[in-house]
């Protein structure tokens, strides 16, 4: 990439490269310290020219995203669901299908009642986080095995002025005698030898993969979610775009009602849950 003297060469030159216009865009204007959300400044600022700052972190960004590596870690966060959390290489960068999940369940929680929430494998909490953002009346627990991902999570909750209750630990083990009104996660259902899986070398492996098939953690919780649910609690799960059967099927056989998927903006079946009966599945 020669050198960028304005805006309108850098950006012409990073599409030169293989960038999209937006990612083009994008660049251009974090180097420029201004919002990504504000690319009309760039039809206005289009003769302004890049200081050698500006020029020298142009460069590296752009080798970077041309490599594979997420636009959120470049930049270093990610808007989701109205908020906008810091991310980096610690979580996976989260998906703009994974707001059906938070949709549907500002839809089957009732918003003035004081839900006990449930996050599992939180991540960068973006999931628990735009829950207790919506739903103030909610106690939002969540958690996550990785230190890592817990403290940023930690960072974006503080950052945001949001209360949610963290905790550490694989799967269901921190919940231990606790009981939740609705259990909402988005695990890794990727399986181990998923041809995709090159195109994510630079996200966290443990936040994607999970088993042969790509079900074993979405089996873990379902199977042993109902000891931690209350009557009548929801359990939502995210998944991957051919899985919404097989899940429908644990979901049905593990003893929940009402069992369901919905769709994405894609019109994918990305999502799926259920209904928890504790006085059916005891009598059962």
């Amino acid at each position: 990439m020669s050198t960028p003297h304005t805006v309108h060469d850098a950006l012409l030159g990073l599409q030169a490269q293989g960038l999209s216009r937006l990612e083009a865009q994008m660049l251009v204007l974090h180097v420029c310290g201004i919002s990504p959300q504000d690319r009309a400044w760039l039809l206005t600022h289009e003769t302004q020219s890049l200081n050698a700052t500006q020029q020298a972190l142009l460069k590296p960004l752009a080798q970077r995203r041309l490599a594979g590596e997420p636009m959120a870690y470049l930049l270093g966060h990610k808007s989701f669901h109205t908020l906008t959390l810091k991310i980096d290489a610690r979580v996976l960068d989260p998906r703009d299908d994974t707001e059906t999940l938070v949709e549907w369940a500002l839809r089957v929680g009732p918003a003035n009642a004081p839900l006990k929430v449930l996050d599992l494998g939180t991540g960068s909490g973006a999931i628990a986080l735009a829950l207790a953002h919506s739903r103030p009346h909610w106690q939002v627990c969540a958690s996550d095995l990785s230190a890592d991902a817990l403290k940023l999570a930690r960072d974006n909750a503080q950052q945001l002025g949001l209360k949610v209750h963290w905790a550490s630990g694989d799967w269901w083990t921190p919940w231990v005698g606790q009981r939740f009104d609705l259990l909402v996660s988005n695990p890794p259902y990727i399986a181990d030898n998923d041809p995709h899986l090159s195109a994510l070398r630079h996200e966290p492996r443990m936040a994607l993969v999970s088993g042969a098939d790509g079900l074993d953690a979405i089996r873990q919780i379902i199977f042993q979610a109902g000891e931690h649910l209350n009557e009548g609690a929801w359990l939502l799960l995210e998944h991957g775009h051919d899985q919404a059967a097989a899940v429908r099927a644990l979901l049905s056989q593990a003893g929940f009602a009402g069992v369901d998927s919905v769709r994405d903006l894609a019109g994918i079946e990305r999502c799926s849950g259920g209904l928890w009966s504790c006085a059916k599945n005891v009598a059962a």
